[in-house]
């Protein structure tokens, strides 16, 4: 089996590092040829949560290279890992995606797709871009921090549930069921608490579970400029936090997901075990980057309309984000 990440961000990095030092066969994929040679000539660093370091060896190119990827690997497993943000799923990425699936030459084996992406919405532009590729979606609560372009450092422990969203372009036969397990095993191997899902339903439940806490968690910090344990100790912060909790639930709940048991703890719950991080988001404001907003939080109101209901707070939030962003991105950058 050879695992393809593609994203070398906290989560790429992460995951990358931990399945290689397990002995697993993987390739990272970078968004720029800075990193990838970086990665070839020094390794990943990885920081574990044991307060060890580790240096991993591991196979890095850049992502343009993927058309070029001739490699046939015959009767091979092939997962290809999506972590980048929302923001850089775009054509131009999708199409390099196509590329390492084996949609523009003969590839013989199982390849499939496994998207690791905050918010909602991505799933529909891999299956337009990948109509007859196995597509599986994942949710990740661990924690991870890059430091630089090769290290990154393990700063939570998490669980990692990955399944099919759509029963009818991911059917669960005998041999999908066992190149599934194989990266089931591959993922705890390495030290992931993992879980394989093979209910649709649940799967579309866990994402829009993260969704909820991350609609209430990622735009609040950003917007207060305060790491996640710091959001909810002042009392005007945490009623705020709260209000965009239950509008956002209500409307995850008409869209169909079932209640959640203590869900509001469970924001506060990640709040605490996260307290150090800076959220995506935050990160993203800091350094003047596009953010995944409208894929969160714009998701929420996408949805809150074909429910005919409304979620002004989410578009509050949204028109925030929005502002803060235009003070710090260049003009026709994204």
């Amino acid at each position: 089996m050879h695992i393809h990440v593609v994203g070398a961000g906290s989560i790429g990095l992460l995951i990358s590092a931990m399945l290689a030092a397990a002995g697993a066969k993987v390739t990272i994929w970078t968004r720029s040829r800075e990193q990838a040679d970086r990665i070839a000539k020094q390794g990943l660093l990885l920081h574990r949560l044991d307060g060890t370091e580790q240096v991993v060896n591991i196979e890095s190119n850049w992502i343009e290279n993927a058309d070029a990827d001739t490699s046939t690997e015959v009767h091979a497993s092939r997962w290809i890992i999506v972590t980048v943000k929302q923001t850089h799923l775009n054509d131009v990425l999708l199409s390099h995606i196509a590329s390492l699936a084996g949609l523009t030459r003969e590839r013989q084996g199982f390849t499939a797709v496994l998207a690791l992406q905050n918010g909602i919405g991505h799933m529909q532009k891999l299956y337009e871009t990948l109509p007859e590729v196995p597509l599986y979606a994942a949710v990740i609560s661990a924690g991870a921090r890059r430091l630089d372009l090769r290290a990154v450092s393990h700063t939570g422990e998490g669980e990692l549930w990955f399944g099919a969203v759509d029963e009818n372009r991911s059917k669960w036969d005998n041999s999908r069921v066992n190149e599934q397990k194989m990266l089931l095993n591959a993922l705890q191997t390495a030290g992931f608490t993992a879980f394989l899902s093979n209910d649709s339903e649940e799967m579309l439940d866990r994402i829009y579970h993260k969704l909820l806490v991350n609609a209430v968690i990622n735009p609040l910090t950003s917007i207060f400029d305060v790491k996640n344990g710091d959001l909810p100790l002042q009392p005007q912060r945490e009623l705020l936090m709260r209000a965009l909790y239950e509008e956002t639930e209500q409307v995850l709940m008409k869209a169909g997901m079932k209640p959640v048991q203590e869900g509001w703890q469970r924001v506060l719950d990640v709040c605490s075990r996260t307290s150090g991080n800076v959220s995506s988001m935050l990160s993203d404001v800091r350094a003047g980057r596009a953010t995944e907003i409208d894929a969160i939080n714009g998701g929420i109101v996408d949805l809150a309309k074909r429910q005919g209901v409304d979620a002004p707070l989410n578009l509050a939030v949204i028109a925030m984000i929005g502002a803060m962003q235009a003070r710090t991105i260049p003009k026709g950058e994204s």
